[in-house]
């Protein structure tokens, strides 16, 4: 045997245990669901829909699946973007080498990011109960004069579930800029200075652009991360108050298991995110890599 065919042999024994697990573990998995998205009934008593494409037909007509899709783009719209400057700013601030205490820093900012889901969200139902501390808080310092049902009304109970997002996740994504400030060339921004510019206009015009990969790659992580989001909507408000919190995964497992055991339907409420993830993606991916 060859050397190089002998290569190829070693190479391809490494592979195949993995890509058949993946194919296994993922690929099945999404062939099943998308098979199921086709048809109708409950367990055992499936049949194919009529038409075929009826599951996703009625995701166009059902109007709780149009208020969970309007939520997750709230969420999107709005914390996202917050979420991703404030990690930039954060980062940038914590990339100084004069600063003392960074580990410190760096640290109690990354750290929301490693408690759990179920205990942080335990907190903020505490936190923002109507007799809770938040609501002590603005009454003492005179802001509200009787207590806010947070988590009673649409408008405040999607600002908690974006207050917990940003707790949780903007350390995360401040993580990732660290890294990428450590590839920035500091002759690049030695340069600027000379050039008269400041800290912002060397942050905005010098610093930014380097990190347009980063940027791109946590949009993406970020944009997919709350069109899959479950957590927090389910553990702060359950989809509450009448579906005004609820998100599309919330929805998707409330079809599947909680409401009328509908995987056909539920299957295509799964395909429906996949898309819009994919669509994004491609976006975000088409707008941000400028490369030559």
């Amino acid at each position: 045997m060859s050397p190089p065919t002998r290569r190829n042999l070693t190479g391809w024994a490494f592979l195949i245990p993995a890509a058949t697990l993946i194919a296994i573990m993922s690929f099945y998995p999404m062939f099943k669901a998308f098979i199921l998205s086709l048809q109708t009934g409950k367990g055992s008593r499936m049949t194919w829909g009529e038409p075929l494409w009826a599951n996703y037909a009625r995701l166009f007509q059902d109007p709780v699946f149009k208020l969970t899709l309007f939520n997750t783009f709230i969420y999107l719209i709005i914390q996202v973007p917050i979420m991703l400057v404030l990690a930039m700013v954060l980062a940038n601030l914590l990339n100084n080498p004069n600063l003392k205490f960074k580990g410190f820093f760096r640290t109690a900012i990354f750290l929301p990011a490693a408690v759990s889901l179920v205990s942080y969200s335990l907190v903020f139902r505490t936190l923002f109960a109507t007799d809770g501390t938040i609501n002590n808080i603005l009454k003492s310092i005179g802001l509200i004069s009787s207590n806010i049902d947070w988590l009673g009304q649409p408008g405040t109970a999607r600002a908690v579930i974006i207050i917990g997002l940003l707790w949780r996740w903007t350390g995360y994504n401040m993580i990732f800029y660290l890294a990428a400030l450590q590839n920035v060339d500091p002759a690049t921004l030695e340069a600027a200075r000379l050039d008269g510019a400041g800290p912002i206009k060397t942050f905005w015009y010098v610093t930014v652009p380097q990190l347009k990969p980063m940027i791109v790659l946590t949009a993406i992580m970020s944009t997919n991360g709350t069109l899959q989001l479950f957590d927090e909507p389910f553990n702060l408000t359950k989809g509450g108050p009448a579906n005004t919190t609820m998100s599309m995964s919330q929805y998707l497992y409330n079809t599947a298991f909680n409401l009328n055991d509908n995987f056909g339907y539920a299957s295509a409420i799964s395909y429906a995110i996949l898309i819009l993830v994919a669509i994004l993606a491609f976006i975000q991916m088409r707008i941000g890599d400028k490369r030559d």
